[in-house]
């Protein structure tokens, strides 16, 4: 045997063992992949809508990463019977399927209405004749943010037989609707809900104000843009947008003139 095929031989002989322990080597298991710690929270097992009493089906626990889970979440091993004491409270907004349960959004009856339950402290809820051309179309809904705007005919004063003029003005800005007719919510996938009642979310000032527009001429709701919430409200704010004309600026019931100029 020559020695170029005892080279050939011995390369052949290196690659089948090399290739052998690599084989072995597949067969070994590989290492456990390392375990996170987890937590039992409870969550929404369904939708929970705005105003919906909450049941023990709509309820059920799921494992949660416990590095994740937040202080606000109710684990099994704190409150293993939350599923039973939660049921027949309000949601005082809504949950998506899966949603961790917060008892922030939840608040007891107490053999109250679901308004009075989720009205907060110091408001008043005040309801309001509207139609679909005064309530913008129809596609205001709860939670939405609305300008109130009052308009009125005066007569003009000034000139015999000229004609009435109409006043509108902004007499209350950035107000929460909490209710269309009776429906704190939308139900069967509606859109929009066309009522004839709007209720309102207001300060004890100016549910006066309220009442005292609604005798004076036509109330209209304006609705507001939703990044639009957490404006703070200035005197700019409550003036018309048409240069050269005197604005009757109330606010809360207290009444200020303003002229804009051209």
């Amino acid at each position: 045997m020559n020695t170029a095929r005892i080279v050939v031989l011995a390369i052949a002989v290196g690659a089948g063992g090399i290739a052998a322990f690599l084989v072995s080597g597949s067969d070994k298991p590989a290492a456990p992949a390392a375990q996170l710690p987890t937590v039992d929270v409870l969550v929404a097992k369904s939708d929970i809508g705005l105003g919906q009493s909450v049941k023990p089906e709509d309820l059920q626990w799921q494992t949660w990463p416990a590095a994740t889970a937040s202080n606000t979440f109710i684990r099994r091993g704190d409150r293993p019977d939350a599923t039973t004491q939660i049921a027949g409270e309000i949601a005082r907004a809504p949950f998506i399927a899966g949603e961790p349960i917060r008892e922030q959004k939840l608040v007891k009856a107490d053999g109250s209405g679901f308004m009075a339950a989720i009205l907060p402290s110091g408001m008043r809820a005040v309801s309001t004749e509207i139609s679909p051309e005064t309530g913008a179309g129809g596609f205001i809904l709860p939670n939405d943010r609305v300008d109130v705007i009052l308009s009125k005919h005066e007569k003009n004063a000034g000139r015999a037989g000229a004609a009435d003029t109409i006043n509108s003005e902004i007499i209350l800005s950035n107000i929460r609707v909490l209710a269309i007719d009776q429906a704190p919510k939308e139900k069967d996938g509606q859109t929009a809900v066309v009522g004839k009642t709007v209720t309102l979310e207001l300060k004890p000032e100016q549910t006066e104000a309220l009442a005292r527009a609604r005798q004076s001429g036509t109330l209209s709701l304006a609705l507001r843009s939703i990044a639009d919430v957490n404006i703070v409200e200035s005197n700019s704010d409550d003036q018309v947008r048409r240069r050269g004309d005197s604005v009757n600026v109330v606010r809360y019931g207290v009444s200020t003139q303003t002229t804009i100029q051209k």
